[in-house]
C-alpha cells in the first residue's frame, strides 16, 4: 500500500475557492482503481493549511491518478492558490 501526504498553504483569500475546487477532486478520484481513502484535513491552528492524506493499492495506480484528467485540471486551478506545498510518498514498512 502507498499513502501520500500532501500539505498546501494557500494564499489568505483563496480558502474558499480551494475548497470548493477540491469538492470535485475528492469526488472523481475516490471513483478511481486502486484508490482505499482520499480525505483533505483542515489545520485546526491555521485555516490556510490543508493536507490531502491519500491511501492508493499500489504505486500504478498513484501515477494513474497523477495522469487522470480531473487531476490535471483541477491541479493547475488549485496551483495558482498556493503559497507552498510540500508532497510526501511512502510505502507499508
Amino acid at each position: 500500500m502507498i499513502t501520500v501526504v500532501a500539505k498546501s498553504v494557500l494564499k489568505e483569500d483563496k480558502v474558499d475557492e480551494f475548497k470548493k475546487l477540491t469538492e470535485e477532486l475528492i469526488e472523481e478520484t475516490r471513483k478511481e482503481k486502486g484508490c482505499i481513502d482520499y480525505a483533505l484535513y483542515e489545520d485546526i491552528e491555521n485555516e490556510c493549511t490543508f493536507t490531502f492524506i491519500e491511501k492508493w493499492e499500489d504505486m500504478d495506480c498513484l501515477k494513474a491518478h497523477f495522469e487522470s484528467a480531473h487531476f490535471k485540471k483541477i491541479g493547475l486551478q488549485v496551483g495558482k492558490l498556493r503559497k507552498s506545498r510540500e508532497i510526501n510518498i511512502y510505502k507499508e514498512a
